[in-house]
């Protein structure tokens, strides 16, 4: 699967200086579909996830590809993140509404949470994710984000239902 545009567009924007290394946090990486671009656009990568196949492919391909990652495997809901820590937090296609507040805090001061995931209009396009744990009422993620400065929100039906958000701290 190739990376999100809108995650990419987003990174892009806020790439860092020449010789700031920003960090950046990739939440259920997956195999790297984002840390990849992001590590080489720049960005000193971690990413998480708690499939350790999922890891090593992603850790794997940044060694080919000649970027540093440094991952981890956790289960999320028993771990919080370090508070004020990454210029970038990435989210995209999981949901785990107890994770709010630890990305509000993990982001640093100026950072930016972006996040793109399925809402519950998905059903209807008779593919994805069907249950409501995996799928976000209208309006919810912006509302979860909205103690931050919100850059960008938006919630589209197609080509798949999803939620964005961009939101500086």
């Amino acid at each position: 699967m190739s990376p999100s545009q809108f995650i990419m567009e987003w990174a892009a924007r806020l790439a860092p200086a020449p010789r700031h290394v920003a960090r950046a946090l990739d939440v259920a990486m997956g195999s790297g579909r984002h840390a990849l671009p992001l590590a080489l656009a720049g960005y000193r990568v971690f990413g998480v996830d708690r499939d350790v196949d999922a890891v090593r492919t992603a850790l794997d391909a940044a060694a080919v590809a000649n970027v540093t990652l440094r991952a981890w495997c956790a289960d999320l809901s028993e771990m919080p993140f370090p508070d004020s820590r990454f210029d970038l937090v990435v989210v995209t296609r999981y949901l785990q509404r107890n994770l709010f507040a630890s990305l509000r805090r993990t982001v640093a001061r100026g950072g930016v949470v972006l996040y793109e995931t399925f809402t519950t209009r998905q059903r209807a396009l008779g593919w994805g994710p069907t249950s409501p744990e995996h799928l976000l009422d209208p309006g919810e993620l912006r509302q979860a984000f909205d103690t931050l400065e919100i850059l960008f929100s938006e919630e589209v039906e197609a080509p798949e239902a999803v939620a964005r958000v961009a939101a500086r701290r």
